[in-house]
């Protein structure tokens, strides 16, 4: 439907370069023509106002009295969340410049019970609060959830894998998340708008042949309505009009969060992320400075308020599953930067200033920062993003130059790795496949090696003293070919489930009628599975088996190249593992023909999936961390940071395109002691790792030391953040466990 500029609030548009945007949904076309791309340093930033430190300062208190009441400050148990749920929340009126909170209080959470109504109970007595006996009825007797949903219709073997853990952190008890929506558009069309085309959407709809598909997207599209009316209704009890564009910056940034601030209110997704928004708002500021009518301390301002909004996202969540993803995570995952395919650099003064509220608020896990790296990008941005990496370890990187061919200039990263086009394409999130589990399964026939019970194939176990290469490969095949059966029928399972019981209204809502659907998979283990297979090959590998013949432990004889020292013959058999199982997975039908992509990523889960996996032919011991995503196993990358780096950046990403994560770790006087030093070679890092194909890599820069004196004295350390497996988090608010596991990983000395 054409946009009538009549319509539209006087002055919203004014200055701006019409294009396509201007008489339909097209925010890229927006940017294109209205980005001033900047390319000189950081020296035009603004520090904090008093209005920033002292709200700064009222939200780290609140968060020390957080973590002093055991991670969690506040419950409203007797509110389900919904759009409109919660009366207006205040930090301090007075002093913020954007408003909104999930709640009626910062901090405090609420219940969510949509995605399982057991989570939720589970999570409120964790912290010893009730959830009410009527709302526990209500989600149990008379409204189903997406939980119930699944574990109805689950067969025996899909209860039995998700027991074993040979496939897990699956998202059927929790909200799936990971999916973008395009916030951006309440900002530069206003919510009216947006519902004038959704309702042009139904109209086409009413089509000869109302079928199943018909039927599910018409119902679809109607709540996607609904969800819009009420966003406008929280908007308004806040005092604001967003039926209309935003005519200014103040009100584009407040415009915009209060889409994503209806997303979090309705949905307690695994990864609720914002998408690529800083460049976006940088138009509004531009044109803001260029009246007169904003100051570069104001607008620094604008986006200090905004990202403290986002640092302060809270879900409640049970123990097990902060186990699986420790430190609280939200993922609110903010894009910045990249090239444009018209080959000018998405890089603006807004782009600089997200990164610097690392210093003006200092460091935080929150918003996951990521800067999409091109070796193309402007060297002043290069060399800020390489400054704030090694004074704050806050940012990650993904290789623009490797995904935009995919995805074009208008994608962002959902969670930590997954690259999608904004407002065009949505996932169907899908965790993780052990496959160390499985290649323990191809020794011992499809039985469990902790359970004890047939989980796998019934094959024939291997009970040759010396295990042969060969031999073990064939059954590892057979037991990926069922593994990946199982795993998208699971899939299938769980996220007609969530469409059909907690639809994502106000994401979708979002988004355009007609989208790319992925189905995201994903595998645990890769090195431990690739170290595993080289020593059976080019070393003697002895099973050492219990009463029951099940091989529970294994005796090497001899060395054996290992992944992450850029050795060929064992990189190969990383490289092939990624192609095999991809392919596995790709001949299977998707739920709603979603095309099937895959992962190497664990967050901090690797932890976990070691407890539940048994030893394993490289000489890694039950119970025992895998390493996280795609990196090497801890300690076993001895020839430097830049072989470590070439291992990873081998994985092909036409078979991993839902993301390879690579966790790096560096001592601060490897990369020079001088911060010009540090600055150039970080960057000649980063270039050189991007130019190789390498996908992903988040960088630490600190000393083992550092962290051990952390565990010992966390109040000293409230902000401390590190990058784990494709997000960061504070380390304090890791588990011991988790904390060790960090402490273990490989500390680069050397390029």
């Amino acid at each position: 439907m054409a946009i009538q500029e009549s319509d539209l609030k006087a002055g919203s548009w004014r200055g701006f370069m019409r294009g396509k945007w201007a008489n339909s949904i097209d925010v890229k076309d927006f940017i294109d023509k209205n980005m001033t791309v900047y390319k000189g340093d950081q020296s035009f930033l603004a520090g904090p106002t008093e209005a920033t430190v002292e709200l700064w300062r009222m939200l780290s208190d609140l968060t020390r009295k957080e973590r002093e009441n055991g991670g969690v400050l506040d419950v409203d148990v007797h509110t389900v969340s919904t759009i409109t749920s919660h009366a207006p929340g205040y930090i301090e009126q007075k002093k913020e410049k954007i408003v909104g909170l999930q709640t009626d209080a910062p901090l405090k959470r609420s219940v969510q019970p949509f995605g399982g109504i057991r989570m939720v109970m589970d999570a409120c007595e964790a912290y010893g609060y009730k959830l009410p006996q009527e709302i526990v009825q209500l989600f149990t007797d008379i409204r189903k959830t997406h939980n119930q949903g699944v574990f109805d219709a689950y067969t025996s073997e899909m209860k039995t894998a998700r027991k074993a853990a040979i496939i897990t952190g699956l998202p059927d008890a929790y909200g799936r998340g990971r999916i973008i929506g395009d916030y951006r558009r309440v900002a530069l069309y206003g919510v009216d708008r947006l519902m004038l085309e959704k309702k042009g959407d139904l109209l086409q709809l009413e089509v000869d042949s109302i079928t199943e598909d018909i039927i599910q997207l018409r119902e679809e599209i109607s709540e996607q309505i609904h969800s819009l009316s009420e966003l406008k209704q929280m908007a308004s009890a806040y005092g604001y009009d967003i039926s209309e564009p935003a005519s200014n910056a103040a009100e584009a940034v407040q415009w915009l969060y209060f889409a994503y601030l209806g997303a979090i209110k309705e949905q307690n997704g695994a990864a609720m992320s914002l998408g690529r928004v800083s460049s976006f708002l940088d138009i509004y500021i531009e044109r803001d400075l260029s009246d007169g009518i904003l100051t570069e301390e104001a607008a620094q301002e604008l986006i200090d308020h905004f990202v403290m909004k986002l640092r302060i996202v809270k879900f409640l969540r049970t123990p097990d599953y902060n186990e699986l993803f420790s430190g609280d995570p939200t993922w609110v995952t903010e894009s910045i930067g990249g090239m444009g395919l018209d080959g000018r650099a998405r890089v603006t003064k807004n782009s600089f200033r997200f990164l610097h509220t690392l210093y003006n608020l200092g460091p935080a896990p929150e918003p996951n920062l990521t800067v999409l790296w091109s070796t193309q990008l402007p060297g002043g941005f290069k060399a800020y993003c390489a400054k704030v990496s090694a004074e704050t370890s806050s940012i990650q990187y993904e290789n623009d130059d490797l995904m935009r061919p995919y995805f074009g200039d208008d994608y962002g990263i959902a969670c930590c790795v997954s690259a999608m086009r904004i407002g065009k394409q949505m996932q169907f999130f899908g965790a993780r496949a052990n496959l160390a589990k499985a290649l323990l399964y191809a020794i011992n026939g499809g039985v469990d090696e902790k359970l004890g019970i047939q989980v796998g194939p019934e094959l024939a176990p291997l009970t040759s003293e010396v295990l042969v290469y060969e031999e073990v490969a064939e059954k590892f095949d057979t037991v990926m070919e069922w593994l990946a059966k199982l795993y998208v029928n699971t899939l299938n399972v769980i996220h007609y489930m969530h469409d059909k019981y907690c639809y994502e209204r106000l994401e979708m809502a979002l988004h355009d009628r007609e989208i790319v659907r992925t189905m995201a998979t994903g595998i645990a283990g890769l090195s431990v599975v690739a170290d595993s297979l080289s020593a059976i090959k080019y070393a003697k590998v002895r099973p050492i088996r219990n009463e029951q013949g099940i091989a529970f432990d294994f005796a090497i004889e001899g060395e054996y190249p290992q992944y992450g020292n850029n050795d060929e013959r064992v990189d190969a058999i990383a490289v092939q593992l990624t192609e095999t199982f991809m392919t596995k997975i790709r001949k299977h039908q998707t739920y709603r023909g979603a095309v099937p992509t895959m992962s190497v990523l664990t967050i901090t889960s690797n932890v976990v999936y070691g407890k539940k996996t048994g030893s394993t032919p490289d000489g890694r011991k039950a119970g025992e961390p895998f390493a996280p995503g795609a990196n090497p196993m801890h300690g076993r990358d001895r020839k430097g940071a830049l072989a470590s780096l070439a291992s990873v950046a081998k994985i092909p990403y036409e078979h991993c395109q839902d993301g390879i994560s690579n966790t790096f770790s560096i001592v601060p006087k490897a990369l020079g002691r001088e911060e010009e030093t540090r600055i150039e070679n970080l960057v000649s890092l980063l270039d050189g790792y991007m130019a190789n194909q390498g996908h992903h890599l988040n960088i630490n820069v600190f000393d083992r030391a550092q962290l051990l004196d952390a565990m010992e004295h966390p109040e000293q350390y409230p902000q401390l953040t590190i990058r784990v497996s494709g997000y960061a988090v504070n380390f304090i608010k890791l588990t011991r466990e988790q904390q060790l596991d960090v402490i273990h990983r490989t500390f680069h000395g050397t390029m």
